[in-house]
Order: structure tokens, then sequence, then C-alpha cells
């Protein structure tokens, strides 16, 4: 009997074997994505992977030709986030709470600004409509990094075309946009410096990133049916209500990922940055990314800027996670 039975368990098949009954092109499958799997393999996962391994060493520019950098353990991680470093005004934390009130009232305006034209240009007898869609779209299709210089001359306190227009109408035309150090908003209490730069800095990356929102809201109102609103209407809805009962949550689906998106390029939003304000006046606007790539270029300490920009990944990505739960932004929406 006990021979039996060892038959039958023997003719069972194992796992493997029930997957190729159940997928039998399974090994074709996997053949097709074997070559992006190891071209991802060299350009993604080694340098990662390399990446990892400097951070834990004093890796610098003169260990590049003989790769002997020390094993220094978490002591990078330590200087980043604990000790310090030595970089003008440097403070992680300060730096950690500046990237999130920049990223998140980046976002609200890019998404009210953005839902507020699509509304104003969705209406039936707005005129030339196709020409403003057109000519808003401009600043999100130029190169971030254009708009970057372009603002920073705009911003000149000599010679940009901000301080030339206050003259022009009477005003004081010599303001250093770019250079006052003296903060307008300080609230120490969570870290929050604001000088007049960030304003300078806020109104160029709003300009660059609200249209990317129009668009989305664009292509979101375009689904709704008019059907819906006549409803409304008829059962007495009308004004700011057709907008908060109908509009925003049909809309909501669309906006929500955009809104995710948003989130992750204006926290890592170096162009504007970094050619604006280059992170002054004393590192006062400097983001989490520009920061890093400052201990590349110029000082070249590639151990220390490894452990920075993983803690800045994992801090990403931790950001990227409560988002995504709280807006719940890849399940299916139903209505």
């Amino acid at each position: 009997m006990a021979t039996i039975a060892s038959l039958k368990d023997s003719k069972k098949p194992n796992r493997f074997q029930k997957i190729k009954k159940e997928y039998p092109n399974i090994g074709l499958a996997y053949l097709y994505i074997l070559p992006a799997f190891l071209i991802m393999l060299f350009i993604t996962f080694y340098p990662l992977l390399f990446q990892v391994w400097m951070s834990f060493t004093d890796f610098k520019l003169a260990n590049l030709r003989l790769m002997n950098p020390d094993f220094t353990g978490i002591k990078n991680y330590f200087d980043v986030i604990i000790r310090g470093l030595p970089v003008t005004n440097y403070n992680f934390g300060r730096i950690f709470v500046f990237n999130l009130f920049w990223t998140f009232i980046n976002v609200f305006l890019h998404v009210v600004i953005g839902i507020t034209v699509a509304l104003i240009l969705n209406q039936e007898n707005m005129p030339a409509k196709r020409l403003y869609r057109s000519l808003f779209v401009i600043p999100w299709a130029l190169p971030s990094l254009i708009s970057g210089m372009m603002w920073a001359n705009m911003w000149h306190d000599k010679f940009g075309a901000v301080n030339l227009l206050l003259q022009q109408i009477g005003l004081r035309g010599d303001i250093r946009w770019l250079l006052e150090p003296t903060p307008v908003i300080n609230l120490p209490q969570i870290g929050l410096v604001l000088p007049l730069s960030f304003f300078a800095v806020l109104i160029a990356n709003v300009w660059l990133g609200w249209p990317f929102m129009m668009v989305i809201a664009t292509g979101a109102l375009q689904t709704i049916p008019k059907e819906v609103y006549e409803a409304a209407e008829m059962d007495g809805v009308s004004g700011f209500n057709k907008i908060r009962l109908i509009t925003l949550p049909l809309i909501r689906p669309s906006m929500v990922p955009a809104i995710m998106i948003g989130i992750m390029m204006t926290f890592n939003q170096f162009n504007i940055i970094y050619f604006v304000t280059g992170g002054g006046p004393l590192g006062l606007t400097e983001i989490l990314v520009t920061q890093g790539f400052k201990l590349v270029n110029p000082q070249g300490w590639y151990g220390i800027a490894s452990a920075f920009n993983i803690i800045v990944f994992i801090i990403l990505a931790i950001i990227t996670l409560i988002t995504n739960r709280i807006t719940k932004a890849t399940e299916p929406y139903y209505a």
C-alpha cells in the first residue's frame, strides 16, 4: 500500500510542471524580455549597486584611477543626516523641509491654476480657445533648462526684465531678487526659511508646470457628457455646486495620477532651482537633488554623494507610497 501511495505522489505534477502546463509559452515570453532585462541590468541595476557600494566608502576624485577607496561603513550616512557636511549653510533637515514645502506649494498651484484655466477654456462660447490652449502649452513644451536660464535673466537685479519693467512704471527697479539673503518668511520651529529668491523661483516653476495640469484637466473635461450637467440643472444644481459635485469628482481619475507625477517631478526639479537661483542665497533655496549634485561637482565627494542620493531615493519612495495610499492613484476608480 505504501508503494502504491508513493507512486501516486510521484505522478503529481510539481510546481514547475503546473506553471508550464498553465502557461505553455512562458519560456518564449521570458526569451522576448531577456534583451531588455540584460540592457536594464547594465544601465540601471549595475550603476545602482555600484552607488550603494560607493556610499560605504570614502570614494573621491583621487580614487577614480585605481578604484581603491577605504571602507567607512555608515559614516557617510551619519555625516549627511546628523553630523553635517562642510558645505555653506548645510542642514539636511532644513533642506528636506524646504524641499517638501517647495513640492507641495508648487503642485497645489499647478493643479488649481491648471483646472481653473481648463474650465474657462471649456466654455462653449469661449472665443479662440484653441489658440489659447496652444499658447498656454508653450511653457510646458520648452525644456526646463531653457526656462530656468530665461527666468534667471528676467530676475537679474540690474538688467532683468522684471526690474526694468518696475522702473518703467515708476517703482523701485533695483531689487536683488536672487541675491537678498534676508528671510521674507522665517519659521525656525519647523526649519523653514524663505528668502526673496524663493518667490522668484516659485513663479518660474509655476509658470512652467501648470500647463501640464491644464492639458490633463482639459482631456478629462471632454469625457463628461453634457447630459450630466443638464440633469443637474433640472435638479436645481448651478454655479460652483456643479463644479464641486460633478466636475471635480468626474475628473478625479485623470487628475490624481497627474498629481502623483507632478509631485515626483517637482520634488526633483533640478533645472529650475539650479539655473535660476543656484540654490542661493546661502543655500536657502537648495533642494535635495541640487545639493546632491554639488557634492559631486565641484566637491568630488562621490562616496558622500552616493549616500546622500540613496537617502533621497528612500525619502522619495516613502513619499510616493504614502501619497499613493492616500489618493489611491493606482487603484481602479468607480464613480
